[in-house]
């Protein structure tokens, strides 16, 4: 049977912890290595939610795309979230793995399936990794061809991630030709997308200052909302994860949810 470590290790290959941001808090940070496993859950983010379904559903570990903890903790107590949902994980002998911006850079990461799945051709790091291969980084950048309206090319984006809304910068007519994508809150990587001569950039989402800048470069941005930005890619995930595990019941939650709705 395996265990904790043994999906941990394939993890870490996937997305290695050296692609991780400075400030960031990937890698195993709750649980038992040795404990076996037989059930896991993907989900990007640990709320009362999916705790709750893996409780209910007898999972051993929850593959996570956000840490939790995310921030150090003084006290672990009830009375704040972090410290309840943990103290419940702790209790269920559930445990927690983070992969976050490692997973986010990784070769066959967020950001790659991102820009593939969007028909970008080209696709390249925006922020490339010097010490590593030419295929992780931060972000990506590609080219779309042929060319697209911003219009158009919204459509495209909602389709793939299956969208009736998205918040844009620029007018519909624009044209564009070299797009960078990055998933969730990537707002200050804009100049790093006007420096490689990007036309747009797709990401979760970002501040109105870093809108109000993008306007006047003239490049456009298409918000997707965080959620959207990763969500697709948990999914994915758990596929990935069942290849080498196929012993295992893996998926994603089916209970968690954007917090933010249209009304």
């Amino acid at each position: 049977m395996a265990n904790v470590q043994q999906l941990c290790g394939y993890l870490e290959e996937f997305a290695p912890r050296s692609l991780a941001e400075d400030w960031d808090n990937v890698g195993l940070l709750v649980g038992d290595p040795s404990q076996p496993v037989r059930r896991v859950m993907t989900c990007l983010t640990v709320t009362p939610a999916s705790v709750r379904e893996a409780v209910e559903e007898g999972v051993e570990m929850i593959v996570s795309h956000h840490p939790m903890p995310f921030r150090p903790l003084k006290r672990l107590t009830t009375e704040t979230t972090p410290g309840r949902l943990l103290l419940q994980l702790v209790r269920a002998g559930i445990a927690v793995y983070s992969p976050h911006t490692a997973f986010d850079s990784a070769g066959a990461g967020i950001n790659q399936r991102l820009a593939a799945g969007l028909g970008l051709s080209e696709i390249a790091p925006l922020v490339p990794q010097e010490e590593n291969a030419a295929d992780l980084g931060t972000g990506r950048i590609g080219r779309l061809t042929p060319a697209s309206t911003q219009a158009a090319f919204s459509e495209r984006v909602k389709d793939f991630l299956q969208l009736t809304h998205l918040q844009v910068v620029g007018p519909p007519d624009r044209e564009l030709s070299r797009v960078a994508v990055a998933c969730g809150a990537a707002g200050e990587l804009l100049s790093a997308a006007v420096t490689a001569g990007c036309d747009a950039m797709v990401l979760g989402e970002t501040n109105f200052h870093t809108c109000l800048e993008a306007e006047a470069l003239g490049i456009s941005l298409l918000l997707t909302g965080h959620y959207a930005s990763e969500r697709f890619a948990v999914e994915r995930l758990a596929d990935a994860l069942q290849e080498p595990f196929p012993e295992l019941t893996i998926w994603a939650s089916r209970r968690e949810s954007d917090p933010l709705a249209w009304v």
